[in-house]
C-alpha cells in the first residue's frame, strides 16, 4: 500500500514539512483501515477500539523543526502504535494537491465549486467558480459553507459583493491570499486566518473566508481511504475527532 500511495500521490514532487508515506511501521497485513484528519491521541485510541491495522491521516508526525525527543505526547502516541502494531500512513501536501482524492478537489465538491485552474507553489491553490445558481454573492457563499461544513466561516469583506472568480486552498493556507489575488480571484477560501490576512483582504478588495483548518480538510482523507478500501479489499472507517480550529 505504501508503494501504491507513493506513486498515486506522486510524493516525490513535493518539498514538504514532514515525511509522506509510512511513518510508523506495524503489522505486515492490513484488513481494517481507519482514516482521520490528524494522528492525535484521541484518533489513535478510537482506531485501536475499532480494531484498525492501519491509520491513514493528513497530519502525521515528524514535522520539520519540531523537538526530536520521544517524550510527552509524542511518546504516548508512538507507544500506542508500536505496542499494538498499528501502521501509520500520513500524506500532507500530496493529499492537498491530488486531482481526485485531494482536500482541495474534495472541498470543491462539498461546496459546488467548478475548478478550472491552479495557482501558487506546487500548484496547490485551486481556481474556479460557484456552480450553484443561487450562490451569487460572497454572503451566499459563506452561508453555503456554514450549511455544508457545519461551521460558520469568518468573513472578511462585503457580504453583498458579487461573486466572480473563486480561489481556495484548505488548511493553513492564509499565506496564499496574495497568490490568489495575483491569480485574479475575487474571493479566497482557506481554513485559518492570521492578523495580516485581514489587512490584505480589506486593502485588496478580495474577500476572505476562513472556513476552519479541520473543517476544510475532512474530505480528502475520507476519499482516499475509501479508494484504498475498494482497491485492496479493506474495511474502511473514517473517524472524525472534532476540532473547532
Amino acid at each position: 500500500m505504501a508503494k501504491y500511495l507513493a506513486e498515486a500521490l506522486n510524493i516525490i514532487q513535493f518539498r514538504d514539512y514532514c515525511p509522506n508515506g509510512l511513518q510508523v511501521e506495524g503489522r505486515p497485513q492490513i484488513q481494517r483501515l481507519v482514516s482521520g484528519v490528524t494522528a492525535s491521541q484521541a484518533l489513535l485510541e478510537a482506531a485501536l477500539e475499532a480494531g484498525a491495522d492501519a491509520i491513514l491521516v493528513h497530519h502525521g508526525y515528524f514535522w520539520r523543526g519540531e523537538d526530536a525527543r520521544v517524550i510527552g505526547s509524542k511518546h504516548k502516541r508512538l507507544k500506542l502504535l508500536l505496542t499494538h502494531d498499528i501502521n501509520l500512513f500520513a500524506y500532507h501536501l500530496p493529499l492537498d494537491s491530488h486531482p481526485q482524492f485531494g482536500n482541495n478537489v474534495q472541498l470543491a465538491q462539498q461546496l459546488d465549486l467548478a475548478p478550472d485552474g491552479r495557482f501558487g507553489d506546487d500548484q496547490l491553490g485551486w481556481l474556479g467558480h460557484a456552480a450553484a445558481p443561487e450562490v451569487k454573492t460572497v454572503g451566499d457563499l459563506a452561508a453555503l459553507i456554514e450549511r455544508r461544513l457545519k461551521r460558520a466561516p469568518l468573513l472578511i469583506g462585503d457580504p453583498a459583493q458579487p461573486l466572480a472568480r473563486v480561489a481556495w486552498c484548505t488548511g493553513g493556507a492564509q499565506g496564499m491570499l496574495g497568490d490568489a489575488i495575483a491569480a485574479g480571484a475575487s474571493v479566497y477560501i482557506s481554513g485559518e486566518i492570521s492578523e495580516p490576512t485581514v489587512h490584505l483582504a480589506r486593502e485588496s478588495g478580495v474577500a476572505y473566508l476562513a472556513a476552519g483548518h479541520h473543517a476544510t480538510e475532512r474530505y480528502g482523507v475520507q476519499a482516499l481511504g475509501q479508494h484504498l478500501a475498494e482497491r485492496f479489499g479493506l474495511q474502511h472507517q473514517f473517524i472524525d475527532i472534532d476540532n473547532p480550529v
